[in-house]
């Protein structure tokens, strides 16, 4: 599920960010997955292993179609 992800994605994660906000953006992808905080603007990067166990949820943007 997660490994579909592109720049732009709204993602669930588990927990909670000390803000506590949920949601997050994706800002790059490449070994890091780069996250900016939806409720306070923080950008955090995770690795990619780290970034699959955490995520919850992952919508597109507004407007994408799937790759078919």
């Amino acid at each position: 599920m997660a490994t579909d992800i592109q720049l732009g994605d709204m993602v669930t994660l588990r927990k909670a960010h000390p803000c506590g906000s949920t949601t997050w953006e994706v800002t790059r992808i490449g070994a890091d997955v780069g996250l900016k905080c939806l409720g306070c603007g923080r950008v955090v990067l995770l690795p990619r292993h780290e970034f699959r166990t955490r995520v919850r949820r992952v919508r597109r943007q507004a407007g994408e179609q799937g790759d078919t």
